[in-house]
């Protein structure tokens, strides 16, 4: 393969992970649901082995599963996975918030901030879902420890797909800008240098109310 056959062929992979992407946590499908590849690379004009190659880095993400004989699916987690890996975040955020020193830059959470009102502002759940598990990576980051940030960003990760349907779900039951308001209410209590402010605004945020979790 050329340079420039190789080039376009991770391309053709960066497209069908970004727009797989953008369907799954956007709404456009449910966990479960089958991902057929005939149909995947008649929608996306490219053929099957970048199609291939991109669903087996979206299984590394979580986001799908293969299954033996039967295809790929959409990731499902069992109600117990979905408890053990809330837990594990809701354990590393107040680690984060415990440790993070008083005169922590706030320049990150600011722009993460900005990016959450302005996602909310477009109303496209692709954007939303995305810029609030930022928002939360950046609200981890503050403390300060890179081993810490890379763990709880491990852990989104895995989640991602219930944070989406979460924030979905809300969407169709609160009003408008709900998820935004909450967001600044976190980020009111960060700026105010108050971990117990912000503690106490993680204890009502929702993460994962619509889930039924």
């Amino acid at each position: 393969m050329s340079g420039t056959e190789a080039l376009a062929s991770a391309s053709l992979v960066e497209l069908a992970v970004s727009r797989l992407t953008r369907e799954i946590l956007g709404g456009g499908t449910e966990p479960g649901e089958r991902l057929v590849e005939e149909q995947l690379t008649r929608r996306f004009g490219i053929s099957r082995a970048p199609l291939r190659e991109a669903l087996r880095l979206l299984a590394q993400q979580g986001l799908v599963e293969h299954m033996p004989r039967r295809g790929v699916r959409v990731a499902i987690l069992s109600d117990a996975d979905i408890q053990e890996l809330y837990a594990v975040r809701d354990v590393l955020e107040r680690h984060a918030v415990t440790t993070t020193p008083p005169g922590a830059d706030l320049s990150g959470i600011t722009a993460a901030m900005k990016a959450v009102q302005e996602a909310g502002s477009r109303g496209d759940l692709f954007d939303v879902a995305t810029a609030h598990r930022e928002f939360h990576v950046a609200v981890v980051a503050l403390a300060g420890n890179r081993q810490l940030t890379l763990v709880y960003e491990s852990v989104l990760v895995k989640i991602q797909l219930y944070m989406a349907m979460n924030l979905r779900r809300e969407a169709q039951v609160a009003r408008p800008h709900d998820g935004v308001h909450r967001h600044e209410r976190l980020f009111d209590a960060v700026c105010a240098r108050d971990p117990a402010a912000v503690l106490a605004a993680l204890d009502e945020h929702g993460a994962r109310f619509y889930l039924g979790a």
